[in-house]
């Protein structure tokens, strides 16, 4: 039986920069909720929006994704840019990639990397399943609306790409969603933070747990553009480096439409 989350339990003990936790138990997308609340005049800064289950989920270009109810933990929150240099914002969702590794690592004892810019990997590098992916918005004021799905106790059978993969299934002991959100909000809080205050441990912490540093790339670009090479490092602006054997390019994880390692 996979418990529902408690929006108490979720609450207790919340602290800065969240505010708010809401529940819901379904709706098309955390992310286009929290976006039209700010349309609508709400600030939703600190905001932090959970549900079951999403029966409209997107990834990044738009990409659909659906899972059972209470198998994932699905959320949105809302981060205000104030006083935070335009150019950095893009490591937001790096920052959110690294604070679900630091959580499912303490709840769970799980080992999970991140693939730039926007999944969590877990498993042999050759067969990595993804754990979570994570979604960035901007919203029409000076916040940014961030969302993620993290898979929980989704089955082989239940997931709707075979490259998924869950806590489950990595062996993971029953995990009870209403421990591990509390832990998820306190991680990602404290790599906010990080990203907040220009802290480089954010990006040397970023970097230790890339899988994607180091390996044979192809970034895919916008009017069959292509860029190949090793993927050198991810510098300060939340870009990644790729030396193409005469040059080094930057992208951004605005400017790709899939990042695949070479010969895939």
């Amino acid at each position: 039986m996979r418990t529902p989350l408690d929006v108490n339990t979720l609450a207790s003990g919340l602290a800065a920069p969240w505010r708010q936790v809401d529940v819901v138990d379904e709706t098309g997308s955390t992310n286009a909720d929290l976006l039209a609340r700010a349309t609508g005049g709400e600030n939703i800064a600190g905001k932090v929006l959970f549900a079951e289950f999403q029966n409209a989920g997107r990834g990044r270009h738009g990409r659909r994704w659906t899972a059972p109810p209470r198998s994932q933990l699905i959320v949105s929150f809302g981060v205000d840019t104030a006083g935070v240099p335009t150019d950095t914002w893009g490591w937001l969702p790096l920052a959110t990639g690294l604070a679900i590794v630091d959580a499912v690592g303490e709840v769970c004892d799980v080992d999970a990397g991140l693939k730039w810019p926007n999944d969590v990997l877990v498993g042999p590098p050759e067969s990595a399943g993804k754990l979570a992916g994570i979604l960035a918005e901007m919203a029409p004021t000076q916040v940014v609306v961030v969302g993620l799905g993290l898979n929980v106790t989704l089955t082989v059978e239940e997931a709707p790409d075979p490259r998924a993969t869950s806590l489950a299934q990595q062996g993971a002991p029953a995990v009870d969603r209403n421990h591990l959100a509390p832990v998820l909000l306190r991680r990602l809080a404290a790599r906010i933070e990080s990203w907040r205050t220009g802290d480089p441990s954010l990006a040397a912490d970023y970097r230790a747990r890339s899988v994607t540093i180091g390996n044979q790339v192809r970034a895919s670009l916008p009017g069959d553009r292509s860029v190949e090479g090793v993927a050198e490092s991810v510098d300060d602006l939340g870009r990644l480096v790729i030396d193409t054997g005469g040059e080094r390019v930057r992208v951004s994880a605005g400017d790709i439409t899939h990042l695949r390692p070479l010969g895939s």
